[in-house]
């Protein structure tokens, strides 16, 4: 299986136009879960790169104990506090009942603190059931879970830590055994798989996309989880799990390029937030 390079004249193929009539929410409602106690910045961070790529409505789901603080850092979030310190089956239940209908998509898992594996694979499972596209990262990353998302409308973001844990393999260190393995466990779940790295690799196990950054000051904590608000915001708009993936790593690629030029290996994640809506907005279309 052949891969390709993403070049700006691909995502701009990816990136729907937007309805020069359209209304609040026709342009995305996106669900973020995600935070503990110690994490609290995760899913803001994931909430914010949402919007900022274009999403209109985000509801932030985090823990009762990060709930006022996090409404405090902006009034741009709808925050959702979870009924628990933890992901719990109570605490989803109760958060389901409390989102609004018509959910597009979700990131789950960054800096999320789970109790027990039944709670997230209900939480996963009651998602799909409503036709809510999936970015699953970090804590969501459990071998557990890959027989509710196969064959779904889900994505899956690991780092070689979190691949290892949730295939039980290695990431080959040569590149195209690399890409033939992503390609192999994409193919066999039914799933779309970003593999972060130097290059992020992204691919459903029929199409192989390449990003390549090679901006070295991004492995500062954060940046993944700005990712995953990217990928959750395309997905609210683009229901193609490739495209949405793939063009949401180019972005976030991009606005990493911006920051290493102007700040070197000095920048922190919400950087690439502040310079999104620049890197965005070159792919707008208004029909």
């Amino acid at each position: 299986m052949s891969s390709k390079s993403l070049t700006p004249s691909i995502v701009k193929k990816y990136i729907p136009p937007r309805n020069l009539n359209s209304r609040k929410g026709d342009n995305g409602k996106v669900l973020v879960v995600g935070g503990s106690y110690m994490y609290h910045g995760a899913p803001i961070l994931s909430s914010l790169a949402a919007l900022r790529a274009g999403a209109d409505l985000v509801y932030t789901a985090v823990p009762k104990v990060n709930a006022q603080a996090s409404r405090a850092i902006s009034p741009d979030l709808i925050v959702i506090p979870l009924a628990d310190s933890k992901l719990t089956r109570g605490s989803v239940n109760k958060l389901l009942g409390q989102i609004p209908v018509g959910i597009d998509s979700a990131a789950i898992g960054m800096g999320l603190a789970v109790e027990n594996i039944e709670a997230l694979k209900l939480l996963i499972k009651s998602l799909i059931e409503r036709d809510v596209r999936l970015s699953l990262d970090a804590s969501a990353l459990r071998k557990e879970i890959l027989p509710i998302i196969k064959g779904k409308n889900v994505v899956i973001t690991p780092h070689s830590g979190e691949f290892e844990r949730i295939f039980g393999e290695k990431i080959p260190s040569n590149k195209k055994t690399r890409i033939s393995t992503l390609e192999r466990l994409a193919k066999k779940n039914s799933i779309t798989i970003l593999l972060k790295g130097q290059d992020d690799i992204i691919t459903d196990g029929v199409m192989t996309l390449i990003n390549a950054k090679k901006t070295p000051a991004m492995t500062v904590g954060g940046t993944g989880d700005v990712l995953s608000g990217i990928v959750a915001s395309m997905l609210s708009r683009n229901r193609n799990v490739l495209e949405s993936t793939a063009s949401a790593a180019f972005l976030n690629g991009q606005a990493g390029k911006i920051i290493q030029k102007q700040f070197g290996t000095h920048m922190i994640a919400s950087d690439l937030i502040d310079v999104l809506p620049l890197v965005a907005k070159t792919f707008d279309k208004i029909k």
